[in-house]
């Protein structure tokens, strides 16, 4: 009786040993059953990582069992594990790495400038006084050779007849018959009265009208050497003028220059001759233009930026002088790895990515380049073919500094 009562005892105490073992086995920093087993570091709420535990169990929250973290687990590195549902639940977006060329637009504004190319100004040629004036002010639209003011001046009388002399010289030697020699020779005397008086401000629709009429008119007629805007008018009628003095500055406004202004390390890849969009804000319409081919860019040392130059069509007049509008240059860059600018986290000492591992989400350093178009260069850190959260890393950033201590077993 006392050696079954023994035995009995014995066994008992071994069993009661295995299931110790057993337990310890489970517990947090003991290896798994197996002969390949992983020692656990601790276990985890599946739905709220956040809670760890030294001991197996159940989750406060749900009820849910808690899972293992075991050692060279991707949670033991910051990981943290995602199911689909919660990944769509906060927004978690996932893209494979890739490298490609890419083609960034570089925004900016600028100011639109009257082409100087394109820009006259309209001069008294000789001292005189304004007998009428047009209605024409700053602002107008004028036609070539139209009508802008009358000039009076003694100073025009003896060239104006001496110009009318040379051409009935000229039709009389063409009607007797002259020798060619002779004829060449007249039209030359009067070719360089006609200079002259080109130079003294009288144009060449006006002398056209003066040889038309065979009379030198009291006053000359200052017409518009282009057709265009008027930029300015700088007389009143009545007014006494001075030789080269400015009556009305005209531009040409079916080409414009737009003023861009470029800051930073992007002034270096603005190209001579690349392409351009400009767009007036709030009007929609894009206007297809060039960059001068023949500048480079120029420093401005009032903004601090480098100015651009840039030649657009302007048809319908829609761009006006000092009028401010949307510049846009699409700048080529060599081939890289290009992700969003919202993939990458930065904490002011470093950026780091978040790389999906069999769904969990491991924070990774990165060393970015340039930022464009809501676009960011990765340098190092990333491989193609990798994938990587493109939205929802701000709630993947403040769940992964989250302390992971393992919390005192529960109850």
């Amino acid at each position: 009786m006392t050696r079954a009562i023994l035995a009995l005892a014995t066994v008992t105490a071994f069993a009661g040993g295995l299931l110790v073992e057993h337990r310890d086995q489970v517990s947090a920093g003991a290896p798994a059953a197996g002969p390949h087993a992983r020692r656990i570091l601790y276990y985890v709420d599946p739905m709220h990582p956040a809670y760890t535990s030294t001991a197996p169990g159940q989750a406060p929250d749900c009820g849910m069992a808690l899972e293992p973290v075991y050692e060279n687990d991707p949670a033991a590195e910051g990981a943290i594990r995602l199911g689909p549902a919660r990944q769509q639940a906060i927004g978690v977006r996932v893209e494979v790495v890739q490298r490609a060329d890419a083609i960034d637009g570089l925004r900016s504004y600028g100011r639109v400038a009257a082409d100087e190319t394109r820009t006259y100004r309209v001069d008294a040629g000789v001292s005189g006084s304004l007998r009428e004036l047009s209605g024409v002010t700053s602002g107008s639209v004028v036609t070539k050779d139209q009508w802008l003011a009358t000039l009076s001046s003694p100073d025009l009388r003896s060239p104006l007849q001496g110009y009318l002399v040379a051409l009935d010289l000229l039709r009389r030697s063409k009607a007797a018959g002259e020798n060619s020699a002779q004829i060449a020779a007249t039209a030359a005397s009067a070719d360089v009265i006609a200079e002259r008086l080109l130079t003294m401000g009288v144009s060449r629709h006006e002398l056209d009208e003066i040889a038309r009429a065979a009379v030198v008119p009291p006053a000359v007629r200052i017409t518009a050497p282009a057709a265009g805007f008027v930029l300015s008018r700088s007389v009143v009628g009545g007014q006494a003028l001075d030789r080269g003095q400015e009556l009305f500055r005209i531009a040409d406004l079916s080409r414009v220059w737009i003023l861009a202004e470029v800051f930073g390390p992007d002034a270096a890849l603005v190209r001579p001759g690349m392409a351009a969009a400009v767009t007036i804000p709030g009007g929609g319409q894009v206007m297809d233009a060039r960059v001068s081919a023949d500048l480079l860019p120029q420093f401005d040392a009032t903004t601090q930026s480098s100015r651009v130059r840039i030649d657009v069509a302007n048809p319908s007049y829609l761009l006006r002088p000092d009028m401010f509008v949307d510049v846009e240059l699409p700048i080529a860059h060599p081939d890289a790895i290009d992700i969003p600018a919202d993939a990458v986290r930065d904490t002011g000492l470093e950026q780091r990515v978040f790389v999906e591992r069999d769904g969990d989400f491991v924070p990774r350093r990165v060393r970015v380049g340039r930022r464009s178009g809501g676009r960011v260069e990765i340098l190092e850190g990333l491989s193609p073919g990798e994938r990587i959260a493109v939205s929802g890393t701000f709630l993947l950033d403040a769940e992964s500094r989250l302390p992971r201590q393992p919390s005192p077993p529960s109850q």
